[in-house]
């Protein structure tokens, strides 16, 4: 009798058995069903609110031009500009994994903000960000092995867009209190403070850009072994303040890229470029962003941010094992943090460089 009762068990042909059975699978099952219903939720609840913010403001900016006819009212086409080409950018990212889910609702609002407020400062973005998710996934069998915290396709969270993207959206909603939306020349003779604000919005992206292009390309492509910024020794590839020749061009190169993304924009949408300054400085004032930037960027993760090499991986990592070997900085900022003091340092200094070398006609 007790082994008959064993056997039954032990087959698992009972009545009981087979209903668990099925039910495990499906409560499994049912479980990833409604996570994924919720994702798609959130995300159908996040798109018609931001729908509605933009009906709200483009009626309040009709009534406000309409009341004190000072104010240039938003089309409505802009407004759907605004919002479906960020939220299509958003899902591509998302999808190629670019962008983690918080990731790509943070880019979206950022997308909306700076679209919005400027052409030029969407397009700007739109390079930074097409160029540095391409170049992540660039030759990403050889940085899974000297990057210990390698994802794959870069998957930026809603920490890392708005480290990166958080000073243009705030200068650009400055821009927008300031000047209202729409597109100006960069002269400071006529348009002072948004001119100041253009170029510093600019010269966030392209110290990001230029960051991002001297990390990735600078790893793979460098022939020599990179030197900390502080002390000039060699140092590990991967090493926090550490740069190459390769990676100081190619932030050069990254802070161009946004430069010339703006400089199109300007002649596309600018009316009155034939009686404001030039506006090619645009150009070289984003490449030295860019360069300035990386220099920035690199000595602040020297001297701020923890490098240490662990013996059990063989990789640099930026957090203390008891593994590794420490290189150099101290655990006071992570990378996220000095991405965004680096843009801040840029974003403020920019501008005044520019006020005294900008052509005046």
């Amino acid at each position: 009798m007790r082994g008959a009762a064993a056997g039954r068990d032990g087959g698992g042909g009972g009545p009981e058995a087979q209903v668990l059975s099925l039910w495990l699978p499906m409560s499994y099952y049912q479980e990833d069903f409604f996570k994924e219903y919720l994702k798609m939720m959130a995300n159908f609840l996040v798109l018609n609110l931001l729908i509605c913010i933009s009906l709200v403001f483009w009626i309040v900016s009709i009534t406000a031009s309409t009341y004190y006819g000072t104010l240039r009212p938003i089309s409505p086409w802009r407004w759907l500009f605004s919002v479906l080409v960020p939220l299509m950018i958003a899902t591509q990212g998302f999808k190629k994994k670019s962008l983690d889910h918080s990731g790509a609702l943070g880019g979206l609002v950022v997308g909306f903000i700076l679209t919005v407020a400027n052409y030029s400062f969407f397009t700007s973005l739109f390079v930074f960000f097409v160029t540095s998710s391409k170049l992540t996934k660039w030759k990403k069998d050889i940085k899974k092995q000297i990057d210990s915290e390698y994802k794959e396709g870069g998957q930026r969270n809603w920490v890392q867009v708005f480290c990166n993207g958080g000073v243009p959206t705030e200068l650009a909603i400055l821009y927008m209190i300031e000047n209202g939306p729409g597109e100006i020349p960069i002269d400071f003779s006529k348009q002072y403070t948004a001119s100041w604000m253009c170029l510093s919005l600019l010269g966030a992206l392209a110290c990001s850009a230029g960051d991002t292009w001297a990390s990735e390309i600078g790893s793979v492509m460098s022939k020599s072994k990179p030197r900390l910024i502080t002390t000039w020794e060699k140092v590990p590839v991967g090493t926090n303040g550490a740069v190459t020749l390769v990676g100081l061009l190619s932030s050069l190169l990254g802070g161009m890229a946004v430069g010339i993304a703006y400089f199109i924009t300007q002649l596309i949408f600018v009316t009155d470029l034939e009686v404001s300054a030039p506006q090619w400085p645009i150009i070289v004032f984003g490449a030295a962003a860019g360069l300035l930037g990386s220099i920035v960027d690199s000595y602040l993760g020297a001297t701020m941010q923890y490098s240490g090499f662990d013996q059990n991986i063989g990789m640099v990592v930026n957090h203390q094992t008891k593994d590794s070997k420490h290189i150099s900085g101290k655990p006071i900022l992570d990378n996220n943090a000095v991405n965004l003091f680096s843009s801040i340092i840029i974003a403020l200094a920019l501008p005044g460089a520019a006020w005294c070398f900008w052509p005046r006609r």
